[in-house]
């Protein structure tokens, strides 16, 4: 497997961009610490007229600050049973604060319906209880096949605490959403991620295409699950969806190179698929945080 950056473009007046999910001919992006969605064309990167997904007075400064942001980490497009289709956000979990998220219609007329807020607050209870004694919740990357919603944990400082919680889609929206009271059954897979200099990968990016898990991983020299690190890479492949049990599974990644070779230090935060370029080579567009407030985009070549 490789992974070949083709080209990387700054995103400006988009902060910290968290997510990024394209349909049709637009790249939808969020940012941890922003209240809008924000809209690309998928081709080109232009932007367009982003989208409120909240209110706060905490924004005057172009980010919101630490203490306050709602986190939004997790972005997946998909369709309900009923066959609409939509954008869910979710805040990561790590504190009360980033216990929020959103649904975002997208129209077939074109376009960003109303946006409603849901409460993950019971979702993330259920989660938690499934963590070992003293690991913070904290959600970096969400991902949707046609039944299941698949909710990726960043363990910081560890190999071996990279979740993948899995939950049935049509019942966790009902459930989000009020139509039903019982918390969706959940299940989880338990994955072995790569190492640079010591300092072990966590998941940060994923998305469903072709029938492959595509995930984002990156490492950062930092034992808090709020505090940023020192980024010192990051990997993009592909997740095999294999029958939950208690082995720890292994994850067929790449690290990310430049032209020439040279290791990609970039801190990777979400993938998306711009297209199938050949039988077994995706064109990928990632997003990037610096921890700072500036974003980039990055094309990238993946060869499975």
């Amino acid at each position: 497997m490789q992974a070949l950056i083709r080209s990387e473009v700054v995103l400006p007046n988009l902060p910290s961009a968290s997510g990024v999910e394209v349909v049709g001919s637009v790249a939808y992006v969020i940012g941890d610490d922003a209240p809008f969605l924000y809209q690309l064309n998928a081709a080109t990167l232009a932007a367009g007229e982003p989208t409120r997904l909240f209110e706060t007075a905490h924004f005057s400064t172009g980010r919101i600050p630490k203490e306050l942001k709602l986190d939004l980490e997790c972005m997946t497009a998909l369709t309900t049973p009923a066959g609409e289709t939509g954008l869910l956000a979710l805040g990561s979990g790590a504190t009360a604060a980033r216990e929020q998220g959103f649904w975002v219609p997208l129209l077939k007329t074109g376009g960003v319906g109303n946006v409603y807020p849901v409460s993950l607050s019971g979702l993330y209870a259920a989660l938690r209880a499934l963590l070992s004694p003293g690991i913070v919740l904290n959600l970096e990357a969400t991902a949707a096949t046609a039944t299941e919603l698949l909710l990726f944990q960043r363990t910081v400082g560890s190999a071996t605490g990279n979740l993948l919680f899995r939950v049935p889609l049509a019942a966790t929206l009902d459930y989000l959403h009020h139509r039903i009271q019982q918390v969706p059954a959940v299940q989880k897979q338990l994955f072995e991620l790569p190492v640079i200099d010591g300092k072990p990968a966590g998941f940060s990016g994923a998305t469903w295409h072709d029938g492959h898990l595509f995930v984002t991983a990156s490492v950062e020299d930092t034992q808090d699950a709020v505090q940023d690190g020192a980024v010192l890479g990051s990997f993009v492949g592909v997740l095999e969806l294999a029958k939950p049990s208690d082995k720890v599974l292994p994850v067929r990644l790449a690290r990310l190179e430049q032209p020439g070779g040279k290791p990609y230090r970039g801190k990777v935060e979400s993938v998306t698929v711009r297209r199938k370029s050949g039988p077994k080579s995706y064109e990928l567009l990632l997003v990037t945080d610096d921890d700072a407030g500036g974003s980039t985009a990055v094309t990238v070549a993946l060869s499975l």
